[in-house]
């Protein structure tokens, strides 16, 4: 049987250690051995299945997966850090002493759902394009929507980079110069529920995302985040 051999660094990156450019940095800087030996090369090959791994002296095995929900409140930017010194969502994560990384984005202005991990594989899965993973929204719009605008959104809207695929959607509530609705896309576009509203003419008031495919934001207060179960990862894996 074929022995499935990777590159050290991203052996690191694949057990959730830290990221693939983390991880070179961290095996030419000698803080990872293998079979007991340091070695420098980010490039050399590794069998998991016979060879012994460690980061600073640390068996690679006891590495484990983190996944989160993060409650993100508008005002903080999806990054690690900020050259205009905005405020980051990984300032909402102290307590969290493990590398992990968002699982797409929400920008700037937008509130909700944030999923973070160290787990490479589900992260590759939730955004892979071909998974459809359905994300939803609950939006108030600029001026009061009509029936025909509901069903644009339902059929596809135009943008400059191609049609959307139909979205699902709910209305909430129309009156007073502003639509209440909850959008489900199953695309990840950058600004996407935004850009839609805007090809109907309309703009996005607010905006915050309420789930991520079986992953609800539910209760969770603004600003907190909580470990995921066992179940809604293998949930997240199985879409």
């Amino acid at each position: 049987m074929m022995r499935e051999r990777k590159t050290l660094d991203r052996v690191l990156s694949r057990a959730g250690a830290m990221s693939r450019k983390q991880a070179e940095l961290a095996i030419r800087e000698g803080r990872v051995r293998v079979n007991g030996l340091r070695e420098r090369d980010p490039a050399t090959w590794v069998d998991l299945a016979q060879d012994r791994v460690s980061l600073d002296d640390r068996p690679l095995a006891e590495w484990k997966a983190v996944h989160l929900a993060l409650h993100k409140p508008v005002g903080y930017v999806t990054t690690r850090s900020d050259e205009h010194g905005r405020a980051t969502v990984y300032e909402l994560l102290p307590d969290v002493e493990a590398w992990v990384a968002p699982i797409g984005r929400l920008d700037r202005d937008t509130s909700g759902l944030l999923l973070f991990t160290n787990d490479t594989e589900l992260a590759e899965h939730v955004n892979n394009p071909a998974s459809k993973l359905p994300k939803t929204y609950d939006c108030v719009a600029a001026g009061e929507l009509d029936d025909q605008a509901l069903e644009r959104l339902r059929r596809g809207v135009p943008l400059d980079d191609g049609p959307t695929r139909p979205a699902l959607v709910e209305l909430f509530a129309r009156g007073e110069g502003r639509t209440q609705l909850a959008l489900t896309i199953t695309e990840g576009r950058n600004r996407q529920v935004r850009r839609m509203l805007e090809a109907l003419g309309s703009r996005v008031l607010s905006l915050q995302r309420t789930a991520i495919g079986p992953i609800r934001l539910g209760p969770l207060e603004l600003g907190r985040h909580r470990k995921l179960s066992s179940r809604e990862v293998r949930a997240l894996y199985s879409r």
